[in-house]
């Protein structure tokens, strides 16, 4: 949800307005259409994506292109790692893996937290204690990065047992998965087996992979660094709008990508986080249909919604997952503060 959850769940509420665009399933009738047939099929999650992501970004750096003087700092020791390195590394490695996974497969996990985690736990462990924030401790870097690498494969996690994306880059594999009516849920693996066990084996082949072509290229990626900062945006405003409109060859999806591209430049300005968008659009419509099938089969009674166990569990944890943080943030604050003088005590 960012950095404050009033903002993660307003972001939350306009994909779930955006994702209501279209014919509604139950009645047929048109929303938020503005009597335009392109806007039938509501908003394409890809296009979504490309706007908040792709053109929201690059607006947002080019505005902010004189806020600040970029440096490039020429590489000083060898480019591959020593022995000694690796030797510092490989506890790193395994304690920010096992720290990463466990906490990106949780619903409300996410890739900041393990990271900013093992960052702590290795300046704690470490024997180099000096160097973190200095010149650097390569524990420091080894751990929290892994431990994000972790927890990018550990959000498969909910989605494929739950169909509950918790990052961007969940949110567009399940609207793959939907496009192909793939359902994930308890038993995607019973029925779509083959998938479940290619995507866990993809992961392994993926990173083999990065490492053999990042090895040999990473001279190429850093001079990607040297590329005029307007080419570079004015790129990828091409790309995306060339991308977009190649789906449908429709003037209102160009209309919609920067519509929403300026929608992201606003979010980022103001610090709204961009990716509960896109899981407001996928999970809106599902959560829709879901609610009004309850409420139907229950005759409108409420009570459908916690008279369950595991309703009202469900309904439990994610009132902990909002209210959680922030009674943990104010009990450490009180803790830091320590006991309140007060006037006349001894």
């Amino acid at each position: 949800l960012g950095s404050s959850s009033v903002r993660g769940l307003t972001s939350l509420f306009a994909g779930f307005v955006i994702g209501m665009i279209g014919v509604d399933l139950q009645t047929g009738q048109p929303r938020f259409t503005f009597g335009m047939t392109e806007l039938l099929d509501g908003v394409d999650v890809i296009i979504a994506a490309v706007g908040l992501f792709a053109v929201g970004e690059t607006l947002y750096m080019a505005s902010r292109r004189y806020a600040g003087k970029d440096e490039i700092v020429p590489l000083k020791g060898s480019l591959y790692m020593t022995a000694a390195e690796w030797g510092r590394s490989w506890k790193a490695w395994l304690r920010g893996a096992a720290i990463g996974f466990p906490i990106g497969a949780m619903p409300a996990g996410g890739a900041e937290i393990p990271t900013f985690l093992s960052y702590a736990i290795e300046k704690k462990l470490s024997k180099h204690k000096e160097e973190f924030g200095t010149v650097g401790a390569i524990e420091g870097v080894a751990g929290p990065e892994a431990a994000n690498n972790a927890s990018a494969a550990g959000v498969l996690v909910p989605m494929l047992t739950l169909g509950l994306p918790t990052s961007a880059t969940a949110a567009i594999m399940l609207s793959a998965f939907q496009s192909y009516g793939i359902n994930p849920g308890p038993l995607l693996l019973t029925t779509q087996a083959d998938l479940v066990w290619g995507l866990i084996a993809s992961l392994f082949i993926a990173n083999v992979i990065l490492v053999i072509l990042n090895l040999p290229l990473i001279g190429l990626w850093v001079r990607l660094l040297k590329i005029p900062a307007p080419q570079l945006y004015a790129g990828i405003l091409v790309f995306a709008t060339v991308g977009t409109y190649g789906i449908s060859q429709s003037p209102i999806d160009l209309v919609i990508l920067y519509l929403l591209g300026a929608a992201g430049f606003l979010m980022r300005r103001f610090d709204f986080p961009t990716a509960p968008v896109i899981i407001g659009m996928i999970l809106g419509p599902l959560a829709e249909t879901q609610f009004r099938r309850a409420m139907t089969i229950s005759n409108g009674d409420w009570s459908v919604f916690y008279k369950h166990p595991l309703s009202l569990t469900l309904l439990t944890l994610a009132f902990i997952g909002l209210v959680g943080p922030h009674i943990w943030a104010f009990i450490e604050h009180r803790r830091r503060r320590g006991p309140e003088h007060v006037p006349g005590d001894a």
